[in-house]
Protein backbone atom coordinates (compact mmCIF):
# COMPACT_ATOMS: atom_id res chain seq x y z
CA UNK A 1 0.00 0.00 0.00
CA UNK A 2 1.43 3.35 -1.06
CA UNK A 3 1.44 5.78 1.83
CA UNK A 4 -0.43 8.97 1.04
CA UNK A 5 -0.56 12.31 2.82
CA UNK A 6 -2.36 15.61 2.51
CA UNK A 7 0.60 16.84 0.43
CA UNK A 8 -0.57 14.42 -2.29
CA UNK A 9 -4.05 15.95 -2.15
CA UNK A 10 -2.59 19.45 -2.48
CA UNK A 11 -0.49 18.34 -5.48
CA UNK A 12 -3.60 16.84 -7.07
CA UNK A 13 -5.51 20.08 -6.54
CA UNK A 14 -2.81 21.96 -8.45
CA UNK A 15 -2.87 19.47 -11.34
CA UNK A 16 -6.64 19.51 -11.80
CA UNK A 17 -7.22 23.20 -11.16
CA UNK A 18 -9.20 24.57 -14.09
CA UNK A 19 -9.80 21.05 -15.43
CA UNK A 20 -12.46 19.75 -13.05
CA UNK A 21 -15.37 21.86 -11.83
CA UNK A 22 -15.48 23.29 -8.30
CA UNK A 23 -18.20 21.52 -6.33
CA UNK A 24 -21.53 23.42 -6.14
CA UNK A 25 -22.95 23.45 -2.60
CA UNK A 26 -26.57 24.16 -1.64
CA UNK A 27 -28.12 24.47 1.80
CA UNK A 28 -30.98 22.25 2.90
CA UNK A 29 -34.05 24.11 4.19
CA UNK A 30 -33.69 25.09 7.87
CA UNK A 31 -35.41 22.61 10.17
CA UNK A 32 -35.33 19.78 7.63
CA UNK A 33 -32.88 17.83 9.83
CA UNK A 34 -33.60 19.08 13.33
CA UNK A 35 -31.53 22.13 14.19
CA UNK A 36 -28.46 20.96 12.26
CA UNK A 37 -27.19 22.92 9.26
CA UNK A 38 -27.09 20.55 6.30
CA UNK A 39 -25.52 21.17 2.90
CA UNK A 40 -25.59 19.11 -0.29
CA UNK A 41 -22.32 18.84 -2.23
CA UNK A 42 -23.34 18.34 -5.86
CA UNK A 43 -20.19 16.70 -7.17
CA UNK A 44 -22.21 14.79 -9.74
CA UNK A 45 -22.04 18.02 -11.75
CA UNK A 46 -18.56 17.12 -12.97
CA UNK A 47 -18.01 16.63 -16.73
CA UNK A 48 -18.64 12.87 -16.68
CA UNK A 49 -21.43 12.98 -14.10
CA UNK A 50 -19.56 11.95 -10.95
CA UNK A 51 -16.77 12.86 -8.53
CA UNK A 52 -14.55 10.37 -10.36
CA UNK A 53 -13.34 13.14 -12.69
CA UNK A 54 -11.07 14.33 -9.88
CA UNK A 55 -9.05 11.12 -9.66
CA UNK A 56 -9.05 10.49 -13.42
CA UNK A 57 -7.82 14.00 -14.17
CA UNK A 58 -5.05 13.71 -11.58
CA UNK A 59 -4.03 10.27 -12.86
CA UNK A 60 -3.79 11.39 -16.49
CA UNK A 61 -2.02 14.67 -15.71
CA UNK A 62 0.54 13.03 -13.42
CA UNK A 63 1.45 10.29 -15.92
CA UNK A 64 1.63 12.69 -18.85
CA UNK A 65 3.92 15.00 -16.87
CA UNK A 66 6.12 12.05 -15.90
CA UNK A 67 6.09 10.75 -19.52
CA UNK A 68 4.78 7.38 -18.32
CA UNK A 69 1.65 7.38 -20.50
CA UNK A 70 2.18 4.75 -23.24
CA UNK A 71 1.04 5.01 -26.84
CA UNK A 72 -1.51 2.29 -26.10
CA UNK A 73 -3.19 4.70 -23.72
CA UNK A 74 -4.99 3.77 -20.55
CA UNK A 75 -7.19 0.83 -19.58
CA UNK A 76 -9.59 0.60 -16.65
CA UNK A 77 -12.28 -1.70 -15.28
CA UNK A 78 -15.33 0.00 -13.92
CA UNK A 79 -18.94 -0.41 -12.92
CA UNK A 80 -19.42 2.70 -15.02
CA UNK A 81 -18.46 5.98 -13.35
CA UNK A 82 -14.70 5.46 -13.09
CA UNK A 83 -14.67 4.38 -16.71
CA UNK A 84 -16.61 7.48 -17.73
CA UNK A 85 -14.18 9.72 -15.88
CA UNK A 86 -11.18 7.91 -17.35
CA UNK A 87 -12.64 8.19 -20.87
CA UNK A 88 -13.37 11.90 -20.36
CA UNK A 89 -9.86 12.63 -19.04
CA UNK A 90 -8.25 10.58 -21.81
CA UNK A 91 -10.24 12.40 -24.50
CA UNK A 92 -9.30 15.77 -23.02
CA UNK A 93 -5.61 14.87 -23.26
CA UNK A 94 -5.78 13.06 -26.60
CA UNK A 95 -5.09 9.65 -25.05
CA UNK A 96 -6.65 6.31 -26.03
CA UNK A 97 -8.94 4.70 -23.46
CA UNK A 98 -10.20 1.13 -23.21
CA UNK A 99 -12.86 0.48 -20.58
CA UNK A 100 -13.96 -2.92 -19.31
CA UNK A 101 -17.39 -3.00 -17.66
CA UNK A 102 -19.62 -5.83 -16.42
CA UNK A 103 -22.52 -6.92 -18.58
CA UNK A 104 -24.70 -5.53 -15.78
CA UNK A 105 -23.45 -1.95 -16.27
CA UNK A 106 -26.37 0.43 -16.94
CA UNK A 107 -26.85 1.14 -20.64
CA UNK A 108 -26.85 4.88 -19.93
CA UNK A 109 -23.24 4.58 -18.72
CA UNK A 110 -22.14 2.35 -21.61
CA UNK A 111 -23.60 4.80 -24.13
CA UNK A 112 -21.81 7.73 -22.50
CA UNK A 113 -18.52 5.81 -22.50
CA UNK A 114 -18.77 5.40 -26.24
CA UNK A 115 -19.72 9.07 -26.63
CA UNK A 116 -16.45 9.99 -24.88
CA UNK A 117 -14.59 7.95 -27.50
CA UNK A 118 -13.63 4.98 -25.34
CA UNK A 119 -13.43 1.42 -26.60
CA UNK A 120 -15.91 -0.45 -24.40
CA UNK A 121 -15.59 -4.15 -23.60
CA UNK A 122 -18.30 -5.83 -21.53
CA UNK A 123 -17.16 -8.86 -19.55
CA UNK A 124 -18.78 -10.94 -16.79
CA UNK A 125 -21.50 -10.04 -14.32
CA UNK A 126 -19.39 -8.36 -11.62
CA UNK A 127 -16.72 -5.69 -11.37
CA UNK A 128 -14.12 -8.30 -10.31
CA UNK A 129 -14.44 -10.11 -13.65
CA UNK A 130 -14.06 -6.87 -15.61
CA UNK A 131 -11.00 -6.05 -13.51
CA UNK A 132 -9.34 -9.37 -14.35
CA UNK A 133 -9.99 -8.85 -18.05
CA UNK A 134 -8.60 -5.31 -17.91
CA UNK A 135 -5.43 -6.61 -16.26
CA UNK A 136 -4.92 -9.15 -19.05
CA UNK A 137 -5.45 -6.44 -21.65
CA UNK A 138 -2.86 -4.20 -19.97
CA UNK A 139 -0.26 -6.98 -20.03
CA UNK A 140 -0.96 -7.87 -23.65
CA UNK A 141 -1.28 -4.35 -25.10
CA UNK A 142 1.04 -2.29 -22.94
CA UNK A 143 -1.78 0.07 -21.97
CA UNK A 144 -1.35 1.83 -18.63
CA UNK A 145 -3.66 0.26 -16.05
CA UNK A 146 -5.69 2.64 -13.98
CA UNK A 147 -7.95 1.50 -11.14
CA UNK A 148 -11.44 2.60 -10.28
CA UNK A 149 -10.51 3.36 -6.67
CA UNK A 150 -7.23 1.77 -5.52
CA UNK A 151 -4.58 4.01 -7.08
CA UNK A 152 -2.67 6.76 -5.25
CA UNK A 153 -3.36 9.40 -7.94
CA UNK A 154 -7.05 8.48 -8.01
CA UNK A 155 -7.33 8.62 -4.21
CA UNK A 156 -5.46 11.93 -3.97
CA UNK A 157 -7.64 13.41 -6.69
CA UNK A 158 -10.79 12.37 -4.84
CA UNK A 159 -9.40 14.05 -1.74
CA UNK A 160 -9.56 17.47 -3.43
CA UNK A 161 -13.31 17.62 -2.79
CA UNK A 162 -13.10 18.29 0.95
CA UNK A 163 -10.93 21.45 0.78
CA UNK A 164 -13.43 22.86 -1.71
CA UNK A 165 -16.25 22.01 0.70
CA UNK A 166 -14.46 23.79 3.53
CA UNK A 167 -14.19 26.91 1.38
CA UNK A 168 -17.93 26.77 0.63
CA UNK A 169 -18.94 25.85 4.20
CA UNK A 170 -16.59 27.42 6.76
CA UNK A 171 -16.70 25.61 10.08
CA UNK A 172 -17.87 22.35 8.54
CA UNK A 173 -18.10 19.68 11.25
CA UNK A 174 -19.03 16.51 9.36
CA UNK A 175 -18.94 15.13 5.85
CA UNK A 176 -21.02 12.11 4.82
CA UNK A 177 -19.93 9.95 1.87
CA UNK A 178 -21.11 6.72 0.30
CA UNK A 179 -18.49 3.97 0.05
CA UNK A 180 -17.92 1.35 -2.62
CA UNK A 181 -14.31 0.34 -3.18
CA UNK A 182 -13.08 3.26 -1.11
CA UNK A 183 -11.47 5.82 -3.45
CA UNK A 184 -13.66 8.77 -2.50
CA UNK A 185 -13.70 7.65 1.10
CA UNK A 186 -9.92 7.31 1.39
CA UNK A 187 -9.20 10.63 -0.28
CA UNK A 188 -11.79 12.37 1.87
CA UNK A 189 -10.40 10.68 4.98
CA UNK A 190 -6.91 12.03 4.29
CA UNK A 191 -8.25 15.57 3.98
CA UNK A 192 -10.72 15.15 6.86
CA UNK A 193 -8.04 14.09 9.30
CA UNK A 194 -5.83 16.99 8.20
CA UNK A 195 -8.63 19.50 8.76
CA UNK A 196 -10.24 17.91 11.82
CA UNK A 197 -13.55 17.10 10.12
CA UNK A 198 -15.67 14.12 11.18
CA UNK A 199 -16.12 11.55 8.40
CA UNK A 200 -19.21 9.34 8.13
CA UNK A 201 -19.03 6.39 5.73
CA UNK A 202 -22.35 5.00 4.52
CA UNK A 203 -22.98 1.72 2.72
CA UNK A 204 -26.00 -0.37 1.77
CA UNK A 205 -26.70 -3.21 4.19
CA UNK A 206 -26.21 -5.69 1.33
CA UNK A 207 -23.07 -4.04 -0.07
CA UNK A 208 -20.84 -3.37 2.96
CA UNK A 209 -17.18 -3.88 2.03
CA UNK A 210 -15.75 -1.19 4.34
CA UNK A 211 -18.06 -1.96 7.24
CA UNK A 212 -17.16 -5.66 7.04
CA UNK A 213 -13.44 -4.87 6.83
CA UNK A 214 -13.62 -2.66 9.93
CA UNK A 215 -15.52 -5.41 11.74
CA UNK A 216 -13.03 -8.11 10.69
CA UNK A 217 -9.90 -6.01 11.12
CA UNK A 218 -8.84 -6.78 7.54
CA UNK A 219 -10.24 -6.56 4.03
CA UNK A 220 -12.71 -9.35 3.31
CA UNK A 221 -14.97 -10.36 0.44
CA UNK A 222 -18.66 -9.53 0.84
CA UNK A 223 -21.82 -10.50 -0.99
CA UNK A 224 -23.19 -7.84 -3.34
CA UNK A 225 -26.95 -7.50 -3.66
CA UNK A 226 -28.00 -3.85 -3.70
CA UNK A 227 -29.80 -1.37 -5.90
CA UNK A 228 -26.63 0.75 -5.60
CA UNK A 229 -24.30 -2.05 -6.68
CA UNK A 230 -23.60 -0.55 -10.12
CA UNK A 231 -21.51 2.12 -8.36
CA UNK A 232 -20.85 0.70 -4.88
CA UNK A 233 -20.51 -2.94 -5.84
CA UNK A 234 -16.84 -3.63 -5.04
CA UNK A 235 -16.58 -7.09 -3.48
CA UNK A 236 -13.83 -5.86 -1.15
CA UNK A 237 -12.66 -2.43 -0.06
CA UNK A 238 -9.08 -1.31 -0.64
CA UNK A 239 -6.49 -1.64 2.11
CA UNK A 240 -5.88 2.08 1.68
CA UNK A 241 -9.51 2.77 2.61
CA UNK A 242 -9.33 0.50 5.66
CA UNK A 243 -6.11 2.16 6.80
CA UNK A 244 -7.62 5.64 6.51
CA UNK A 245 -10.84 4.55 8.19
CA UNK A 246 -8.73 3.89 11.26
CA UNK A 247 -6.55 6.99 10.89
CA UNK A 248 -9.53 9.32 10.47
CA UNK A 249 -11.62 7.46 13.09
CA UNK A 250 -14.45 7.32 10.60
CA UNK A 251 -18.00 6.40 11.57
CA UNK A 252 -19.27 3.43 9.53
CA UNK A 253 -23.03 3.14 9.01
CA UNK A 254 -25.38 0.94 6.98
CA UNK A 255 -28.69 1.86 5.34
CA UNK A 256 -31.48 -0.28 3.95
CA UNK A 257 -32.50 -0.66 0.32
CA UNK A 258 -35.81 1.01 1.15
CA UNK A 259 -34.04 4.02 2.66
CA UNK A 260 -31.83 4.40 -0.42
CA UNK A 261 -34.80 4.34 -2.81
CA UNK A 262 -36.74 6.75 -0.63
CA UNK A 263 -33.87 9.25 -0.45
CA UNK A 264 -33.39 9.21 -4.22
CA UNK A 265 -37.10 9.70 -4.84
CA UNK A 266 -37.44 12.45 -2.24
CA UNK A 267 -34.60 14.58 -3.59
CA UNK A 268 -36.15 14.30 -7.03
CA UNK A 269 -39.57 15.36 -5.74
CA UNK A 270 -38.30 18.17 -3.52
CA UNK A 271 -35.31 19.52 -5.49
CA UNK A 272 -35.68 18.04 -8.97
CA UNK A 273 -32.19 16.59 -8.62
CA UNK A 274 -31.58 13.29 -10.39
CA UNK A 275 -28.96 11.21 -8.57
CA UNK A 276 -27.73 7.64 -8.61
CA UNK A 277 -28.67 5.20 -5.89
CA UNK A 278 -25.03 5.45 -4.74
CA UNK A 279 -25.43 9.18 -4.09
CA UNK A 280 -28.76 8.52 -2.41
CA UNK A 281 -26.99 6.07 -0.09
CA UNK A 282 -25.15 8.93 1.62
CA UNK A 283 -28.32 11.01 1.83
CA UNK A 284 -30.29 8.06 3.21
CA UNK A 285 -28.18 8.05 6.37
CA UNK A 286 -29.62 11.46 7.28
CA UNK A 287 -33.13 11.01 5.93
CA UNK A 288 -33.67 7.65 7.66
CA UNK A 289 -32.19 8.79 10.96
CA UNK A 290 -29.31 6.32 10.87
CA UNK A 291 -27.08 9.35 11.37
CA UNK A 292 -28.49 11.97 13.75
CA UNK A 293 -26.52 15.22 13.85
CA UNK A 294 -26.44 17.17 17.08
CA UNK A 295 -28.03 20.64 17.28
CA UNK A 296 -25.99 23.20 15.37
CA UNK A 297 -23.79 20.59 13.63
CA UNK A 298 -22.73 21.67 10.15
CA UNK A 299 -23.01 18.64 7.90
CA UNK A 300 -22.23 18.17 4.21
CA UNK A 301 -23.61 15.22 2.26
CA UNK A 302 -21.69 14.33 -0.88
CA UNK A 303 -23.97 13.49 -3.81
CA UNK A 304 -21.36 11.64 -5.79
CA UNK A 305 -22.94 10.64 -9.09
CA UNK A 306 -25.92 11.06 -11.41
CA UNK A 307 -25.35 8.63 -14.29
CA UNK A 308 -28.68 6.94 -13.92
CA UNK A 309 -31.79 5.87 -15.77
CA UNK A 310 -34.36 8.68 -15.63
CA UNK A 311 -37.21 6.25 -16.29
CA UNK A 312 -36.69 4.71 -12.84
CA UNK A 313 -37.96 7.91 -11.19
CA UNK A 314 -41.69 8.27 -10.66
Amino acid sequence: MTQLSFDDVKAAAERINGVTRPVPVIAVDPGAVGSAEVFLALDFMQHSGSFKDRGAANFAAAHLAAKTMPEAGVVIASGGNAGLACAWAAKRHGVRATVFVPLTAPEVKVARLRAFGAEVRQVGSEYAEALEAAHRFSVESGALASHAYDDPYVVAGAGTLLPELLTAVPGLDTVIVAVGGGGLFAGTAIAARHHGVRLVAVEPERCRALNAAIEAGDVVDVEIDSVAADSLGARRVSRTALYWAREAQAVSLLVSEEAIRAARQTIWEQRRLVIEHAAATALAALMSGVYRPVPGERVAVVLCGANTDLSSLR
